[in-house]
């Protein structure tokens, strides 16, 4: 079985993967901020790294530790809670769910541990008083500061120098700031607002110190594997690796750092005024499957920019339901082939993944579908709805059209599968017997299509034996 090899953002190259422990790996993924329903660019990183999860998780015997984080206390849900006269904590409870029931819906699994901002307060003004005692953060104005310029290696996960970042800000500098660039680890809070008492008074934490105080309590100083999208990289990944690695400087924080790209929708930024912005649940009650959203995703790698079209839809669809149909009710094997595995390893070449699994059937299949977070075909139900799409059934003169589809879809689904199967003589011995019944069956591009010239001469029996 080939090396995991994975393209780090810190080195800008694609190294192979060495966890610290072979025992426990460990990955970190900043997870959403809970205000609102997830939109398709929040759900592209949480599908990227559950194939990272399971491939580390079939590699390693499931011996992977997996911390995604919910940030619940932050401007953006204070201001939503005064919009909307709720209280904070039904908003963060209510929008927790739907993020965790959408996710699911993609065939996302659920991490190890999925910390909230509010639980780890304790740890995050630990961690501040660490920073200000190591000279590396400073009390101004009832606010705690991070001093960039203490951390010699600022920006570099970015490729950018203080100075350059200093010159392209457009950002109006507050007064108590020694360097324009130095950030928030803790800042005040009115009476009615979200606080906690602290040192410096009664405040709450800026955004970059969560991450770093709940993957020290979970992970420790060191781990192996920290991934967002690219989005998160500058600054507050940057601002992560500074705080983390001054207030604990014998650790090495995250190894490998991962990437995804942003999403885009028919070739455009998703944007509210373009018209063109919906989340993953506007999908879903649509009526597109979760397992559809999930393989466009897949279809691009996560490290270039995906773009969503309703034509890779319809592709995405069109293919799964063939899937489908060769694995329902066959036995999954007990290991993946190993071409697909390799392909995961190769930085998540999931591309490479679905172009093998188009050449395969059966068992193989059914493993490879299960490693890439695809559902078993037991468990779905829309690939089997009647009509045009793949099974399509038309009459021709008068008769039961549902009774006629009832009868002749479960025989449709085998005659497809045994041609994908390469299967040709049972495939004929099907047609052949369609046939002495007046039924005119054909395979399209869409899947196989049967028209009934005569509703009378169907016959139960004959056709219960050829499912």
């Amino acid at each position: 079985m080939v090396e995991i090899k994975l393209h780090n953002t810190k080195t800008r190259k694609k190294e192979v993967f060495i966890p610290i422990d072979v025992n426990d790996v460990r990955m970190y993924v900043c997870g959403p901020t809970v205000y609102d329903r997830a939109h398709l660019g929040n759900a592209r990183p949480v599908v990227v790294f559950d194939v990272l999860n399971r491939l580390l998780r079939y590699r390693y015997k499931n011996r992977v530790t997996y911390v995604r984080n919910f940030t619940d206390v932050d401007d953006k849900i204070i201001a939503r809670a005064e919009q909307s006269g709720r209280e904070i904590g039904q908003i963060t409870s209510e929008t927790t769910q739907w993020f965790l029931e959408d996710m699911a819906a993609l065939g996302a699994r659920e991490p190890d541990h999925m910390p909230r901002a509010t639980q780890y307060i304790p740890q995050m003004v630990t961690m501040i008083e660490q920073l200000i005692a190591g000279g590396h953060a400073y009390e101004a104005e009832g606010h705690v500061l991070f001093a960039v310029e203490s951390y010699e290696k600022y920006g570099a996960l970015s490729g950018r120098t203080v100075k350059d970042m200093i010159a392209g800000s457009r950002v109006e500098v507050a007064p108590y700031k020694r360097n324009p660039m130095d950030f928030v680890l803790w800042k005040p809070s009115s009476c009615d607002q979200p606080g906690w008492d602290s040192p410096w008074g009664y405040g709450r934490p800026g955004w970059h110190i969560e991450c770093s105080a709940m993957s020290y309590e979970l992970l420790g100083d060191s781990f192996d594997i920290h991934g967002g999208g690219n989005d998160l990289m500058f600054p507050h990944h940057e601002n992560e690796i500074a705080q983390s690695c001054c207030a604990h400087p014998k650790g090495d924080f995250a190894r490998y750092w991962m990437h995804n790209e942003m999403l885009q929708v028919e070739g455009k930024k998703m944007s509210k005024s373009l018209g063109n912005f919906f989340t993953v649940r506007d999908l879903l009650e649509q009526g597109v499957p979760g397992e559809v959203i999930r393989f466009v995703f897949l279809s691009t790698h996560y490290r270039k920019p995906m773009d969503w079209t309703e034509k890779k839809a319809k592709e995405a669809e069109s293919t799964l339901r063939k899937w489908f149909l060769k694995t329902d009710g066959v036995e999954a094997a007990p290991t993946v082939p190993s071409r697909i595995v390799d392909a995961l390893s190769d930085d998540l070449n999931v591309s490479m993944a679905l172009s093998e699994m188009q050449r395969m059937s059966g068992p193989a299949l059914k493993s490879a579908m299960r490693l890439l977070g695809f559902p078993d075909a037991e468990d779905v139900d829309w690939f089997r709805v009647q009509g045009s799409d793949l099974v399509g059934v038309a009459m021709i003169g008068e008769g039961n059209l549902s009774h006629a589809q009832e009868l002749l879809n479960p025989v449709l689904r085998r005659w497809q599968s045994m041609r994908d199967e390469k299967n040709y003589q049972e495939a004929d011995n099907i047609k052949k017997v369609l046939e002495g019944m007046q039924v005119e069956l054909k395979a399209t591009g869409q899947g196989p299509q049967a028209t009934v010239r005569d509703y009378g001469l169907l016959d139960p029996t004959k056709l219960e034996a050829l499912k």
